[in-house]
């Protein structure tokens, strides 16, 4: 990124658009998932999405016509994040979802903002800017808002501490994820490449952790659980994946992680529709702060680290 790029403001069309898909498709993943996990133990159904994306982003990294060699460093890189996003976040998020509601969970992970932002300045020196707090700060009372509303109308079964730990994992391992794939190891190499491997890794964790966590699998005959497999293995990760973590090389990971917000109003919009979602004036404010806060944050602008040029 040249200093001419760096000065531009954020709200530019190769940032937005993005940055809008990867919230609208994620914002839908959270209803979908609720019904993986239904009669199906979470890891399994972690370890089949997976094995349906890995080799769809293979693919797509052939006709991309990326180099699939990535050498020594960049397959311990892959195998970092595989561990990280692929295994350790999705089965923490699939667990905290038989605690918790989706909507909360949802809510929960746009806590991505601050642990983003965080692991962002210690690991790779990106400045943490003062429109970046007001806009985080902003958005996190619209988020609290949304938490109470959900948190009163929704009677939470099983273990809701447990559920809360679940999801804090979950947010960790996601955070380290998003922020070591854009050391320099990773920012030399071709983004979908890097994502093969660390989705095969990955797989290899889930089946792993599946296997000895619940026993061999028993495969749903459901048409909705293969439907949403489809789903979530190739909107939900193949298209994704490239789209956010080239965001967050792009702009930063803290930033990266306001597609968050994104995802949690298009969840509780979807909710409206097809949920009986209620809206009141409490959630109105929430959505309003949260929204607030999300173009603040964006307007910001940041000095990032110089960036390597991307392998083809």
């Amino acid at each position: 990124m040249t200093d001419d790029t760096a000065e531009q403001s954020l709200l530019r069309p190769r940032i937005v658009v993005p940055f809008i898909l990867t919230g609208i498709i994620w914002g839908s993943t959270w209803w979908v998932i609720t019904d993986q996990i239904a009669g199906m133990p979470p890891s399994w159904s972690v370890a089949i999405r997976f094995a349906v994306a890995t080799p769809a982003m293979f693919v797509l990294a052939k006709l991309m016509r990326r180099n699939l060699a990535i050498g020594l460093s960049g397959q311990l890189l892959a195998l970092a994040i595989g561990i990280t996003q692929f295994c350790g976040n999705f089965n923490f998020v699939y667990r905290a979802e038989q605690h918790l509601t989706s909507g909360i969970v949802a809510v929960m992970f746009t806590m991505l903002i601050v642990s983003n932002a965080a692991f962002g300045w210690w690991l790779l020196g990106q400045r943490i800017t003062r429109n970046f707090v007001l806009g985080t700060l902003v958005a996190l009372a619209g988020i609290s808002l949304l938490l109470i509303h959900e948190a009163r109308l929704s009677p939470l079964g099983g273990s809701i501490p447990l559920g809360i730990l679940w999801a804090v994992l979950g947010i960790l391992a996601a955070s380290i994820a998003n922020v070591v794939q854009a050391n320099q190891t990773g920012r030399a190499l071709p983004m979908v490449s890097l994502l093969a491997w660390s989705m095969l890794y990955g797989t290899i964790a889930d089946f792993a952790l599946a296997w000895l966590t619940a026993g061999p699998p028993v495969l749903p005959d459901r048409a909705t659980f293969w439907l949403g497999i489809g789903w979530l293995a190739l909107a939900g990760s193949v298209v994704t994946f490239p789209l956010h973590y080239t965001l967050v090389r792009e702009i930063g990971a803290g930033r990266a992680a306001y597609n968050g917000i994104v995802t949690v109003i298009v969840a509780m919009l979807l909710s409206t529709l097809f949920e009986n979602y209620r809206w009141n004036p409490l959630t109105i404010l929430g959505a309003l702060l949260a929204l607030a806060g999300l173009v603040i944050a964006l307007r910001a602008r940041q000095t990032p680290p110089p960036a390597l040029k991307q392998a083809a």
